[in-house]
């Protein structure tokens, strides 16, 4: 099935989207099949892209959109979004 799948997700993490999260996001949407890309309000990222992360600039509390489209479209969401879910791992 190559269906588009979307989640609306919430920055948590105190730091907002930097280097590491964003290194961890491209790693992620690198496993899937599927086009992955990250909309804010202003701007739209490809998940497999670090340097396309960070040009969300995406503080703490920032609404965005995790959008795939592919095969794996639906697990490629499930994965994104845990990393968000947990908060890369910070503030913990």
């Amino acid at each position: 099935m190559d269906g588009v799948q979307e989640k609306i997700i919430r920055v948590g993490n105190s730091l907002g989207i930097h280097a590491r999260p964003a290194g961890k996001i491209s790693q992620e949407a690198q496993r899937y099949a599927s086009s992955v890309t990250i909309c804010s309000k202003d701007a739209e990222a490809d998940a497999k892209s670090i340097l396309d992360i960070l040009t969300l600039a995406a503080p703490q509390g920032t609404e965005l959109i995790l959008r795939a489209q592919g095969p794996d479209a639906r697990e490629a969401i499930l994965g994104v979004s845990r990393l968000f879910e947990e908060m890369f791992g910070e503030d913990r």
